[in-house]
Formats: C-alpha cells, structure tokens, sequence
C-alpha cells in the first residue's frame, strides 16, 4: 500500500507543477488503477515504460490547453499501511456528492465504488479522486 500512496502522491505533486507526464513505479494495483482513472477521465492515457522496473508512465489530463486547470483536482488516499480503511456494499458513500469516485479493492479486483455497489461487494477503500 505504500506503493500505491507514493505514487498517487507523484501524480499529485505532477498536477500541481503543471507537467505533462509523470513517471511513477507500479504494479499489479497501480496499474488498475491508472486503468479506472483513464476510462473515468482523470488521465489522459499510461503506459508500462520497463516492466522489469515496474515503471508506468501516466499522460496528466487538464481541461484547457495551457494546463492551468488539472482534470483531477483531489487525490485522497484513504487507506494506509498503518491503518487499513474496509468498507461493506452498505457502507460506501458517494464522493464529494456523487462527483467523484472511490477505488475499492475487492475479492473480484479493483473497481470503482460505484461498480462494487452494483455488484454487492465490499473491500478496502484504497483511495477517493475528483
């Protein structure tokens, strides 16, 4: 889980500076990830540069062409190593009133909260975007 915090964290930290493109160490989950964040669209688009390294390049998405406005403006991570954040299908809200998204890591794979909801599943609440 820290994996995935740290590069959550570059994609913040990419966001705010303005850049283009972030290069971030992966895996198995964070690439998931970047898959829901690119068909919800939050990103542009990634791919895996050295899979030996596990590295992912992740194309940053804004909403005009001067980058001055970031498609993704929270990056929440809500689960920690040290402190593990579990959800039922009843308990998951909404983010930010149904605007953003939630990614959950069930026994099915990661998907969004919405999916997980629909599909009665519960499981850990990796992190919320908007």
């Amino acid at each position: 889980m820290n994996r995935i915090s740290d590069s959550l964290s570059m994609i913040k930290n990419a966001l705010s500076t303005k850049k283009s493109e972030v290069t971030i160490y992966g895996n198995s989950i964070i690439k998931n990830i970047c898959e829901i964040m690119k068909k919800e669209g939050y990103i542009k688009n990634y791919e895996i540069v050295e899979p030996l390294k596990s590295l992912i390049r992740v194309e940053l998405k804004y909403t005009d062409e001067k980058r001055k406005n970031p498609a993704l403006s929270l990056i929440r991570v809500v689960s920690k190593p040290s402190r593990r954040i579990y959800v039922k299908c009843e308990d998951i809200k909404p983010v930010v009133s149904g605007l953003g998204i939630g990614i959950v890591s069930t026994n099915q794979g990661v998907m969004t909260t919405y999916q997980a909801k629909k599909r009665k599943l519960g499981g850990e609440l990796i992190c919320e975007l908007f």
